[in-house]
């Protein structure tokens, strides 16, 4: 989680561009984006070109050729060397503004295979800094924030978007890095599946899952075909924001998927035909919304009659997954507990047509400084056919950070590995009583609470007979307290008068 410190950095490359007149927060978040993008992949391979130089092999994939590039804006020739990072970075400030401007952000463009995700989604953009000091203080400014090397880059966009939220013109929040790698840890996806984020944001959740892989199945990897379904067939996401589709494919790429198949479109429209695709869906999809019936594809409306959007996307994530497909995805507590016909009617889907698994409700801080909103995780595979036969029950109270909003480490108050040791250790938990912090509950009880699936509803309150005095020993207690309390001021006063 991004430091105090880090957090002051960001607010003065902010008011940097605010006080050269960007007074839009989406503009200055999208040409920090671009140059942190610069940045990220010029360390990157350099990181690579270190290896290389040590094992004597070719640097595996370069991104920056020798010789000369041709712009296909001007039909000039621009070395590779100067549109890097470590080397535009100690350029004069009129030199370094043509050489970013106009040629390493136009490179940026091609670095992308013709018609890919990444390709379309840069197609538009557009460098705003015309100012050669305003650009040279923002290239001293990431300098600095990202000096220690550490991959921060998510925490850096968690926390710009939170900026963007508190100005009231993006109401986005971005779910923690750490909740996002608990939630993969849970899933544990490997080569074989299709990961899918259908509110996808910047790409955390796929992102993480591509890091679970790499690390876990290196080996594999080597492999050409491994490799190749990777990069190309194993990440696939939508956002309905063109800037986070733009964000989630530079994220992507920095950790080397080079293709995601990641779309800027409506998940809940129409223009999403995904069916029976996908083996994992990963999201924590907007909520506390309302769209018009126009914009919700008919499917949907006919799975479930609402115009929530917490709803709705439960709804799709059970349509896009194939059969024996698992989801893992964050939802308010309104969904475990809303008294709504829509509401009632997603729960029994849940439990009646397919495996719900697991609910783990976390604190309402998880998301603080940007919501205070009560949630929870969801668990299930679908079946089509049912087979939820008991529901796990976890009550997370605390996730390693203090739950206010300032959100300070606290590593000795941390429910998450305990989470992900019970998660894949399930058949220990059946002697666990309803006055654990987990439990399971059989499908049937839930039926009978109207399918309420809130923790609170089951758990059972352990309490202990408290035996208090008597009223007449308390009173006889409080005279002989006054007694002396009388006797003190007594003499008190003469003392005064002596």
């Amino acid at each position: 989680m991004i430091t105090g410190e880090k957090k002051q950095q960001v607010d003065a490359i902010w008011q940097t561009f605010w006080n050269n007149g960007f007074t839009q927060p989406s503009a200055i978040f999208e040409q920090m984006t671009y140059l942190l993008f610069m940045k990220m992949l010029d360390d990157r391979e350099r990181q690579k070109e270190q290896i290389a130089n040590l094992t004597g092999d070719a640097v595996d994939n370069p991104v920056f050729l020798t010789g000369d590039w041709k712009n296909p804006s001007t039909e000039q020739l621009v070395p590779y060397r100067e549109m890097r990072w470590h080397i535009f970075k100690e350029m004069e400030p009129a030199k370094m503004l043509n050489r970013v401007r106009n040629d390493a952000f136009i490179f940026l463009r091609y670095i992308g295979s013709a018609g890919s995700a990444y390709s379309k989604a840069m197609e538009d953009t557009v460098f705003q800094i015309t100012n050669p000091r305003l650009l040279s203080r923002v290239v001293e400014g990431i300098e600095e924030l990202t000096q220690d090397g550490s991959d921060m880059m998510g925490d850096i966009y968690e926390y710009m978007l939170g900026k963007m939220a508190a100005s009231g013109t993006n109401g986005q929040f971005r779910t923690p890095r750490h909740i996002i790698k608990m939630m993969v840890d849970l899933m544990r996806p490997t080569l074989a599946d299709s990961i899918c984020d259908p509110a996808m944001g910047s790409a955390g959740f796929i992102m993480e899952a591509a890091k679970y892989i790499a690390e876990h199945q290196a080996d594999e990897l080597l492999g050409i075909e491994a490799k190749h379904r990777f990069e190309h067939d194993t990440f696939f996401g939508s956002d309905s924001d063109a800037s986070m589709t733009r964000i989630a494919c530079m994220n992507m790429m920095l950790h080397d998927v080079a293709d995601p198949q990641l779309y800027y479109r409506n998940s809940l429209s129409n223009d999403n035909p995904d069916s029976n695709r996908y083996t994992l869906c990963l999201a924590n999809p907007p909520f506390a919304g309302s769209l018009d019936k126009d914009d919700i594809a008919n499917s949907l409306l006919s799975a479930v009659s609402t115009k929530k959007t917490e709803l709705l996307f439960l709804a799709l994530m059970m349509r896009m997954l194939e059969t024996g497909g698992r989801c893992a995805s964050i939802v308010p507590d309104t969904v475990l507990t809303g008294d709504g016909a829509a509401y009632k009617t997603i729960r029994s889907e849940l439990v009646d047509k397919h495996c719900l698994r697991a609910v783990i409700t976390m604190p309402s801080g998880v998301f603080q400084p940007y919501s205070g909103v009560s949630t929870a995780i969801i668990i299930f595979t679908k079946t089509g056919t049912g087979g939820t036969d008991k529901v796990w029950f976890y009550d997370m109270r605390a996730d390693g950070f203090s739950l206010t909003t300032q959100r300070t480490p606290q590593p000795d108050r941390d429910d998450i590995p305990d989470i992900i040791s019970r998660f894949h250790n399930l058949e220990a938990e059946n002697e666990r009583d309803r006055k654990a912090q987990s439990f399971f509950v059989n499908a049937d009880e839930i039926r009978e609470n109207g399918y309420d699936l809130s923790y609170k509803r089951y758990h059972e309150v352990e309490r202990e007979i408290v035996e208090y005095d008597s009223p007449e020993t308390i009173i006889a207690r409080m005279a002989e307290r006054q007694s002396k309390i009388d006797a003190a001021f007594v003499e008190f006063q003469r003392l005064l008068n002596s």
